[in-house]
């Protein structure tokens, strides 16, 4: 059994790169997101669709911190519950 640690310590492992494939449900999600947003950018004047494009990058740029946090969070939980599985209090 390889050593998880030692794997990223040396590079071996990027968990930012270990993706799924996107799921029937999601990708339906994902085509109508684009589709909803071609369609309001669409109906905007050009002044405001300028405004919609910084919106949707500073939700963008949100999302990502946030992702971010809860894949930390979720990290932290999961190493707490091996150090209790393995570890006696």
């Amino acid at each position: 059994m390889s050593n998880v640690i030692e794997e990223l310590y040396y590079g071996n492992l990027e968990p930012q790169e270990l993706t799924t494939e996107i799921t029937p449900k999601l990708k339906k999600k994902l085509s109508e997101l684009v589709k909803k947003e071609e369609e309001l950018t669409a109906m905007l004047p050009e002044k405001e669709k300028e405004l919609f494009a910084n919106y949707v990058s500073a939700h963008n740029e949100f999302s990502s911190i946030s992702n971010s946090d809860s894949f930390i969070s979720g990290f932290r939980l999961g190493a707490r519950f091996a150090c209790d599985t393995f570890v006696k209090g």
